[in-house]
């Protein structure tokens, strides 16, 4: 997957989930502290959208990222004997 799917991907996924709580652009930028805009081009998929306030919409959704590798659980167990 290229750049510009992943942003469309990530996009969809906000606007999906923004729906299915039964909130408005409006209501989740001022739930997360944004214009009303930004949130408009999160789920548009602009590419040069501040990766805070992709955060902070995320957080105001309740939705999180998750990186996944084939060698995340190596640096996982790795992190975890460090500590």
């Amino acid at each position: 997957m290229d750049v510009k799917q992943e942003f469309s991907h990530i996009a969809s996924a906000i606007r999906a989930h923004r729906r299915a709580q039964s909130l408005t652009q409006k209501q989740v930028a001022k739930m997360a502290k944004l214009s009303t805009s930004v949130v408009f081009d999160i789920e548009h998929g602009k590419e040069s959208v501040l990766t805070k306030n992709l955060f902070k919409v995320l957080a105001a959704l309740d939705l999180k990222i998750e990186l996944v590798s084939p060698i995340s659980r190596y640096i996982l167990d790795d992190e975890e004997k460090e500590d």
